[in-house]
């Protein structure tokens, strides 16, 4: 853990977990959620310094991710969002900015469903609450996956995180065994959201710009983003190919905007 991990990091115990959350920047509550096999460095290191000059950032790693360690229960996107509530709840938090990547995305969606009197706004980056959001082929995937496939940086920033191979095997584990799971959220529940959304898309990426275009029309309150590139490219994911492009600052300031008015 480096120096301003140990300012800004800590633990909380919420159901079970010893849950790792870290706090940047002052202001009206954001919380980040993380993609699947990710870190709070990995899926927002490239914009969480900006957002944190305009908003109290509250990142965290759920179950079985980064500092986060694995117990015994199943990882679902339900236990995600309780988890996160019940850490609002500790920190007193009674309304929060709720924005997710990826997995983090479907959290968020959760959060909205069970627990929508903490949720100001939503912020959906390549969210999925149905299978046939993904791209054909998806699901397929997953009969012969190995963690050897996870990309390098996503394995490296894990165990910088945490050391243990077997911590890396079990994030693994559980992320494979919730897509294989996965069912869709149903249209009435995502329609009883109230809360005002931005969805946001790459135009070549995992999540079809189909299925963010019918989450926008299924939302009470929405507005899209369909945005050039990849898989989380436009946040600077730590995948992303094109480690100098400007598109974050772009999207910090669609974000901003969104959660100003």
């Amino acid at each position: 853990m480096n120096a301003q991990q140990q300012q800004t990091g800590h633990y909380a115990p919420v159901n079970g977990l010893n849950l790792y959350y870290e706090i940047h920047g002052s202001g009206r509550p954001l919380v980040l959620l993380h993609g699947g096999g990710s870190t709070i460095e990995t899926t927002y290191g490239r914009i969480l310094p900006q957002l944190a000059k305009t908003h109290q950032v509250i990142a965290i790693e759920l179950q079985a991710h980064g500092h986060t360690k694995d117990i015994d229960r199943p990882l679902s996107f339900e236990q995600d969002a309780d988890d996160v509530a019940a850490l609002l709840k500790l920190l007193k938090i009674q309304k929060a900015d709720i924005m997710g990547f990826s997995n983090g995305g479907t959290t968020s969606l959760q959060i909205a469903i069970r627990h929508p009197q903490l949720v100001n706004k939503l912020v959906l980056a390549s969210a999925t609450y149905k299978r046939s959001g993904m791209q054909s082929g998806f699901f397929d995937g997953f009969n012969n996956a190995t963690a050897d496939m996870l990309p390098k940086p996503l394995k490296d920033a894990f165990l910088k995180a945490n050391p243990d191979p077997k911590g890396l095997q079990a994030m693994f584990e559980r992320d494979v065994a919730r897509m294989v799971a996965f069912k869709d959220i149903s249209d009435t529940a995502i329609k009883l959201i109230a809360a005002p959304a931005l969805v946001i898309n790459g135009d070549a990426e995992v999540v079809r710009t189909e299925h963010a275009l019918e989450l926008s029309h299924t939302l009470q309150h929405a507005q899209l983003a369909i945005l050039p590139g990849g898989h989380g490219d436009y946040i600077g994911e730590v995948c992303s190919p094109d480690k100098n492009t400007k598109m974050p600052e772009l999207v910090i300031v669609m974000i901003e905007e969104f959660l100003r008015k």
